[in-house]
């Protein structure tokens, strides 16, 4: 829609194909009396995501802060400890010195990755052929940050550390500006939402192109072989275009028959890259009883047994209906997925009362949740993932055309990717590529860089000198081995000299 919008921007007669019976893809907000508005799809905002600002504002959209007035909680070895801040706060100073390494390491790993061209970094081939699995346990020396590693990338890729590349990953937390950016609310990618909910963006978009958007038409058939591309949709309806733009998740591309057949190496990328799981819930109470403790909402779950890992307040900004958003991520999305929507609201509310410490938790108002991985025309969320040696084999093809079609999706996004602010990026360079084959835009203009927002500034992120200079576990092993090496030859030393007195 992003696309289909500039390039109307500039005089080009467009049609936008939506096999859906509504606009928004991955991100869906709906609309009931018990709710007024939910996102149960993509919803969160932040600093630095500039195009998605931008646009929403030029459509007469409005951003909230979702609240972390009060305490965030960590549940962990069946215990709830209240913090403040972006990570939970670490006492054990083993423990500390090894969750300080890992984000560093991964932040310093990162600096090495181009953010439009991951495959070419100097390690791109040590760290493809590894899993996050593999890296986290290489630097981590205490189970407490390994786990919380883990937890770390099941919340932000929806996947398994064992299922997804290093490098990807590296790359992907790098492109969202770090890992505190990536992971934070303040002054990171959860720390807004928009008033009236994000699916609004492509509804206006849709009522600014009008009878431009056909619902209700999946592509089943792209055929380039003449002069002009004949699109075929699975109610028969044939149009006909100079260039098509694909934005759909890569591994939907399956389901479209080319003519000619697709580049072998696209072919093969679009087979490799499965989508990620995750099961929305939103349990709506009739007041926000965890502010009586002085918690904010946000929990943080440490549990193999629970469902939900992860909580955001999800209360309106005018503090109606009171609610509780959490997702089931990963391997826990195919485990609660067998359970009945009952059974699963019952686990949550059990879940919510243990950690939150109250049985008010029990008596939900109402609860709406929405199970991503059912989708046929999404296949899943947040995005779509590399497993490890994908993206130094076939990486560099995402975004390259084939003929006269151009790829768009967050999965091509150089900022933000699998976020709404890498699907306005992809739109928006797609429909640049297409303009610039029209000749209205000139090659260097393709790639342009986006001015800071004024309404949502973004805050530098920097880093005390303690957690730029503390020593790894092993760097404070090594000294400690070293210290008592040299105290050890020091007294050998001495002792000899006694030894040789007269």
């Amino acid at each position: 829609l992003s696309a289909a919008k500039l390039l109307t921007e500039h005089g080009i007669k467009v049609l936008v194909l939506e096999a859906r019976d509504r606009v928004g893809g991955r991100t869906y907000t709906v609309r009931n009396e018990h709710v007024n508005y939910v996102d149960v799809g993509g919803a969160y905002i932040g600093p630095t995501q500039n195009r998605i600002l931008r646009l929403s504002k030029e459509l007469g959209l409005e951003t909230y802060k979702v609240n972390i007035s009060e305490r965030l909680v960590q549940y962990v070895k069946g215990k709830t400890y209240p913090f403040r801040g972006a990570f939970p706060p670490v006492w054990n100073p083993i423990a500390y010195l090894d969750y300080n390494n890992l984000w560093r390491t991964m932040d310093d790993m990162g600096k090495e990755i181009h953010v439009d061209a991951p495959w070419d970094a100097p390690h791109a081939a040590e760290w493809d052929k590894m899993t996050m699995k593999d890296l986290i346990d290489k630097i981590c020396w205490t189970k407490t940050a390994r786990k919380f590693a883990y937890l770390f990338v099941n919340i932000n890729v929806t996947s398994e550390p064992h299922e997804v590349s290093a490098l990807w990953f590296l790359w992907y937390v790098k492109q969202c500006g770090g890992t505190t950016r990536i992971f934070s609310v303040t002054n990171g990618g959860q720390e807004r939402k928009f008033v009236g909910g994000s699916g609004q963006v492509s509804e206006r978009i849709m009522d600014l192109l009008g009878d431009r958007v056909k619902l209700r038409r999946p592509v089943t058939c792209i055929d380039q072989t003449g002069d002009n591309i004949i699109i075929e949709t699975l109610n028969n309806e044939i149009y006909e275009c100079k260039y098509v733009i694909s934005a759909i998740p890569p591994a939907l591309t399956t389901k479209i028959h080319f003519r000619p057949e697709l580049p072998p190496e696209r072919n093969q990328l679009i087979q490799r890259l499965p989508m990620g799981s995750v099961i929305k819930c939103m349990m709506y109470y009739r007041e926000p009883f965890w502010k009586k403790k002085d918690y904010c909402g946000c929990m943080i779950i440490e549990d193999e047994d629970a469902p939900i890992s992860i909580t955001l307040d999800d209360t309106k900004p005018d503090g109606s209906l009171p609610a509780i958003m959490g997702f089931i991520l990963a391997r826990k999305a195919h485990r609660f997925a067998k359970y009945s929507k009952e059974i699963r609201k019952r686990k949550i509310c059990e879940l919510y009362a243990k950690v939150l410490g109250s049985q008010e938790a029990l008596h939900p108002v109402h609860y709406e949740e929405k199970n991503w991985c059912e989708e046929q025309y999404s296949g899943g969320c947040y995005t779509a993932y590399f497993p490890p040696g994908i993206m130094t084999q076939y990486g560099r093809i995402i975004r390259q055309p084939v003929g006269k079609i151009y790829f768009a999706g967050t999965e091509t996004a150089t900022q933000w990717s699998g976020y709404m602010e890498g699907a306005v990026e992809a739109g928006e360079r797609a429909a640049r590529e297409v303009l610039n084959s029209l000749g209205k835009v000139a090659k260097k203009d393709i790639w342009i860089h986006e001015p800071d927002s004024v309404d949502v500034p973004s805050v530098e992120i920097t880093h005390s000198f303690w957690e730029r200079n503390l020593p790894s576990v092993s760097g404070l092993l090594k000294f400690i081995g070293f210290s008592a090496s040299v105290t050890a030859m020091w007294i050998v030393i001495n002792k000899c000299k006694m030894l040789h007195r007269p």
